[in-house]
């Protein structure tokens, strides 16, 4: 959840601009989660969001210099995550390898927990990938990051009820798509003591 106020970003930066490599340290603690949370909303896919957040950072790292408003990194940052997603989604989609089937590991839940998982992952996964990109953001800034509406509407630069509207939108469309599907038997006819 964010605690610091973006004064304490510019600070930050300016330390790390001068070869402070410390205060880029605090910077990657402190936005890891969020980058990861945007690149997510981009790709999709867990093992791609990591990939791109950690390769953003690093950009972010090489091209600090370029920080034209040490106070708005967080926006700047958040900014590469998402080309950097998208440059990550063309170079995948590139590629014809086919992914490993969920479940191959040898150690973990047991198979029918493990199913349970990665349908309701898949489910979770496809719901979101119906949002628009910017929903997405703020879905996982607000519900999995712990964002407030107005760090959101900071960091992407819009209105705040511009971000309300996303969000309501968005919880919406996920609880249609997902809520038939988490009450697969609801309208089955119960068995009772008159069934014999």
């Amino acid at each position: 959840m964010m605690t610091d106020s973006p004064r304490n970003d510019g600070d930050l930066v300016r330390r790390a601009q001068r070869g402070d490599e410390d205060a880029f340290g605090q910077l990657v603690s402190r936005y890891m989660r969020s980058a990861y949370a945007v690149a997510l909303s981009v790709t999709g896919k867990h093992e791609d969001a990591e990939d791109a957040a950690q390769e953003s950072l690093l950009v972010a790292l090489e091209r600090l210099d370029e920080c034209r408003e040490p106070d708005r990194f967080a926006g700047w940052l958040l900014t590469i995550v998402r080309n950097r997603s998208r440059n990550l989604l063309r170079r995948e989609s590139l590629r014809t390898t086919s992914e490993i089937p969920v479940g191959t590991a040898g150690s973990g839940p047991l198979p029918d927990q493990a199913l349970s998982r990665a349908r309701l992952r898949d489910d979770l996964e496809a719901a979101l990938a119906e949002l628009s990109e910017v929903q997405r953001e703020i879905v996982l800034l607000h519900d999995y990051e712990g964002w407030k509406h107005r760090e959101i509407a900071e960091r992407l630069d819009m209105p705040s009820g511009t971000v309300r509207s996303h969000l309501h939108f968005a919880r919406k469309a996920l609880r249609k798509r997902l809520a038939p599907k988490r009450a697969p038997n609801s309208n089955a006819p119960r068995r009772g003591a008159a069934d014999g």
